[in-house]
């Protein structure tokens, strides 16, 4: 790595349901973030590393900020939070289909009491009309004097290389603070849990999937074959009966696409076998929450 080698934290931020998360696996150029269509499916902030040969950036995804209706809601929305007033940049993440939210508005004044430099993201570009971009730009830029303004479309991986053109101007000389390999902190356990619950986000509707959790309760490594454990908890005795299905019809189709995913995770075969329990109002339970993974450290 050259001596002017520089390094930073990057927390990117916005609403639920912007992006975030596509623009974390697309800058990457891998799924560290689990993704789908509906609100709050990141609950705890992820590190995602990008090291070049001049540059080390750590990137914090975030719970998308929203109004909490539970405990597990407002640890979510205290972590995103947090990350504002513990970065060098701050990227927000807004949705060009969408209006400016009054939630944005807020987020936007603790940008402003946070100091740090911060770069307005627009996403979603491909699914308007380039006429719309300005006023709505205009609007944002009435806010807060933004460092910069970015265009981008994270699904379709452009204006990726623009916006990390901008965020290697507000880095500062200093070490890499990962190994050059290194692309998350999260255990595999954990990206593995999160891939279970990724697809019960695809394949569930309404409120089930947001009052489930997954602990891996055990994983054996054998020389060809790494076996998984795992506990799918929820809230309700009729969820139960939907995530299983007819005959495990949904619980076998969930098992099958998680397991195609963590096996391309591991490059190896796994073997992956699921559990459904009901742990009533556990997003209410400061025990079950941290239980489940989701603390601050």
């Amino acid at each position: 790595m050259e001596n002017n080698f520089k390094s930073g934290f990057v927390a990117i931020i916005g609403m639920p349901n912007v992006g975030k998360s596509t623009l974390l696996n697309q800058i990457v150029g891998q799924k560290i973030a689990i993704i789908s269509d509906k609100p709050q499916t990141t609950r705890n902030k992820i590190l995602a590393i990008y090291t070049t040969d001049t540059e080390q950036i750590i990137f914090t995804d975030t719970p998308g900020i929203h109004d909490p209706h539970n405990k597990l809601g407002e640890f979510m929305v205290n972590t995103a939070n947090g990350a504002i007033n513990d970065t060098d940049v701050t990227v927000l993440v807004t949705d060009a289909t969408r209006k400016i939210h009054d939630t944005e508005r807020k987020i936007v004044e603790s940008i402003k009491k946070s100091g740090a430099p911060c770069i307005l993201v627009i996403n979603k570009t491909d699914a308007v009309e380039k006429e719309r971009l300005l006023p709505l730009i205009a609007d944002y830029a009435s806010m807060y004097d933004f460092d910069s303004v970015v265009p981008i479309s994270a699904k379709r991986n452009d204006g990726i290389d623009t916006l990390l053109s901008e965020i290697k101007e507000h880095l500062y000389e200093g070490p890499a603070f990962f190994d050059e390999d290194t692309v998350t902190d999260q255990p595999e356990r954990q990206i593995a849990a999160e891939i279970i619950r990724e697809k019960m986000l695809w394949l569930l509707d309404k409120e089930i999937p947001h009052g489930i959790a997954i602990e891996i309760s055990k994983v054996k490594e054998k020389e060809k074959i790494t076996e998984i454990y795992a506990n799918i908890y929820c809230e309700k005795a009729t969820h139960k009966g939907i995530i299983i299905g007819k005959g495990g019809a949904m619980l076998k189709r969930i098992g099958q696409m998680a397991r195609s995913d963590i096996e391309k995770m591991l490059d190896k075969q796994v073997y992956l076998e699921l559990w459904v329990k009901v742990k009533p109002d556990w997003r209410n339970s400061d025990f079950m929450i941290k239980n489940f993974g989701y603390t601050d450290n």
